[in-house]
């Protein structure tokens, strides 16, 4: 980053900003090829063209190559001015203005708008430079406040541009000299935490993130350093790391394999296979992007991050291999198999198993004679399959190891709430460390207090779900409308943020609604579209919002705002939620406990897939059809209202007091 005056810049000499530019490329591994030197060289120009001789300008900052922490990525200037913070984007020998390129200089501001202390609360104002282009006319008045709509320039006419904004704005209060000092702490995104962490070893740009990252730099040390005493003391240690849902236990995960331990053989295995396809694929686009073979990317990317049941089926079916990883993270450890479930469902497969999942993960890391590490990642209420064992089998298949110390968090034996959740207490052998337990929310920017919420709605309780709401801007809304619904989304998924559509799989008559069609989850392709390409340019992508991702697709991913399409296999009957199944041609009740209790953390993880907002909409049914009750709806949209979730549009059954909102306040 270089930082100077406008008017040490008109003073300046472009050679050596050039120079200075180039070095800072080097010193952060960027290519130093000839087409980003002609690129800054045409940059330099137009903003010469643009601020010289212009009395207005000559008291502003202007900021080069600003870092933007979340992916690496670089804004080429920043203009800093009393009354705005201007964002250019600069296109060399470019002739058109393509989307992507808006998405990325709408998305800086964005970034800075909500992480940069500087530029909180003021006018930031999005321009993109092709500069070959012909831009069409401005549409004035420009809507202000915060992030504004993308302007269009080329190298001739940013001059003009700049001249004609500057009167239109209103009176600011930037502090111009000490915007670019100001703290920027962004929050990233799972995908784009991994593919950071992969590219430079460590956390600690994403350690400058507030709290919430210190809360997770200081579990991964405590991880860390249990892993370096178990080499040390040649000993054989599984830890127990919990946390609330959305707090960065899979980011805590990927920084030990990508960051403290990657050199010590470790490996990120998951039975969610979505999580699987779509890391990877990440991973491998970044790795040929900047130049390397796709094959041998994907090789790196399968050691790194493996699917669970390959690992373990590997290693079952060949009972005297060592595996090659000392070290073996495992997300949502508490979905592992339970013995009944591992011997039932592997009866007819290539690979028998004999004994639960914890039971063979351990036996096949204890063929390490000396030393190995197993920690469990934990997110309790997320249990959704049939089988899942939770944290009791964990301790059952321990219990029958005595050779494994045990290091866990406090609330990994909690003894209220499920009791496959509870970890036994084997004494002598545990240690327990509360900074295994990670509490401070992570993905929701817009109020922390979101995944309390959402527990609070689904346990039934609407008092404190009311009490979390009035706390802060609540970053949930409900409407009636399904055309409303698409709307919304689509005007708050501004730059790079992307929204899509989820919904419980046992919500079968949503497809009477048109929504009949799922993401396969089990389809890598598939899966990695949704989540990682873009609408317009691709329909098959999650921001198209034709397709929905159930529970199975998308537990442990998330995307920016969400649109929750609640279905009737969760309605509310008198004061209390009901669990049904659609079979045949109608409802039936749930009646198996494990049955109702993983449909609860279905809704439980479709609310906390958001960073932003979640907009539940909630179908008005049909009179007319029985498996679609208006009234049965009707009190699930009331429900949701009285627990403090704003109306948006003209929401039903409203309760006093309740808001209804327009869609544009979700852009805020």
């Amino acid at each position: 980053m270089i930082e100077l005056s406008v008017a040490a810049f008109l003073a300046g000499d472009d050679a050596a900003l050039e120079r200075r530019l180039a070095h800072q490329a080097v010193q952060h591994f960027r290519r130093n090829e000839a087409t980003q030197l002609r690129a800054w060289a045409a940059s330099l120009r137009c903003l010469r063209a643009a601020l010289g001789g212009w009395d207005a300008a000559a008291g502003w900052r202007l900021v080069l190559e600003y870092p933007m922490r979340r992916l690496g990525r670089r804004i080429d200037a920043v203009l800093v001015t009393p009354r705005a913070v201007l964002v250019l984007e600069f296109k060399a020998d470019a002739t058109s203005f393509q989307p992507g390129d808006r998405r990325q200089v709408e998305d800086y501001a964005l970034d800075l708008q909500d992480f940069h202390a500087g530029s909180r609360g003021r006018v930031i104002v999005p321009i993109l430079v092709a500069t070959r282009a012909c831009p069409g006319p401005v549409a004035w008045p420009l809507a202000v406040g915060g992030a504004t709509t993308v302007l269009d320039a080329s190298g001739d006419s940013l001059p003009t541009l700049l001249r004609d904004l500057w009167p239109r704005l209103p009176a600011g209060d930037v502090d111009v000299a000490a915007w670019a000092s100001a703290p920027y702490r962004p929050v990233p995104g799972i995908v784009d935490a991994a593919r950071t962490l992969y590219a430079r070893n460590s956390v600690a740009d994403i350690a400058d993130a507030g709290a919430e990252a210190r809360n997770l730099g200081a579990t991964t040390d405590a991880i860390r350093t249990a892993c370096h005493a178990a080499q040390n003391g040649r000993r054989h240690v599984v830890l127990f790391v919990t946390g609330t849902p959305g707090a960065g236990k899979t980011l805590c995960g990927l920084n030990v394999v990508f960051g403290a331990a990657r050199h010590d053989h470790a490996t990120f295995l998951t039975g969610n296979p979505t999580l699987v396809h779509v890391l990877r694929e990440a991973l491998v686009r970044d790795a040929v992007a900047g130049g390397q073979d796709a094959r041998a990317a994907r090789q790196r990317m399968r050691a790194a991050i493996q699917a669970l049941p390959h690992f373990r089926d590997q290693y079952v079916g060949t009972p005297g291999e060592v595996p090659s990883d000392r070290i073996a993270v495992i997300d949502e450890a508490q979905r592992s198999w339970a013995r009944d479930q591992a011997v039932r469902a592997s009866r007819d497969r290539p690979v028998q198993l004999s004994d639960s999942e914890p039971g063979h993960l351990l036996d096949i890391m204890a063929r390490h004679r000396d030393w190995a590490v197993i920690v469990c990642l934990i997110g309790n209420g997320q249990e959704i399959h049939t089988g899942e064992g939770g944290l009791a089998e964990w301790g059952a298949a321990l219990a029958a190891r005595p050779n494994w110390a045990i290091h866990a968090a406090p609330e990994a034996l909690r003894t209220e709430g499920d009791p496959r959740q509870r970890l036994p207490a084997l004494p002598g052998r545990m240690v327990m460390d509360s900074i295994l337990h990670l509490d401070i929310p992570m993905r929701s920017i817009r109020n922390p207090a979101a995944a309390a919420w959402a527990d609070a709605v689904v346990r039934g309780d609407a008092a404190a779900a009311r009490q979390l709401a009035a706390s802060g801007e609540l970053p949930f809304a409900v409407t009636r409308d399904l055309a409303v619904l698409r709307a919304t989304l689509r005007e708050a998924a501004r730059g790079e943020r992307r929204c899509g559509l989820v919904g419980s799989s046992a919500a079968k008559r949503l497809r009477a609604d048109g929504l009949g069609v799922e993401v396969a989850h089990m389809d890598a392709n598939a899966v990695a579209r949704w989540f990682l390409d873009r609408w317009p340019e691709d329909v098959r992508a999650s921001d198209a919002l034709e397709t929905m991702a159930t529970e199975f697709a998308c537990q442990g991913l998330e995307l920016d705002i969400v649109g929750l399409c609640w279905g009737g296999d969760l309605v509310r009957v008198g004061a209390a939620w009901q669990v049904r199944d659609f079979r045949g041609t109608d409802w039936q009740v749930a009646r198996d406990a494990d049955r109702r209790a993983n449909r609860i953390n279905t809704y439980r993880v479709l609310l906390t897939r958001a960073r932003y907002h979640t907009v539940i909409w909630v179908p008005r049914g049909d009179a007319g059809d029985r498996t679609r009750s208006p009234a049965e709806l009707d009190a699930v949209a009331a429900f949701l209202l009285a627990c403090g979730a704003a109306a948006i549009g003209a929401a039903d059954n409203a309760p006093p007091g309740s808001t209804d909102r327009p869609a544009q306040a979700l852009l805020v």
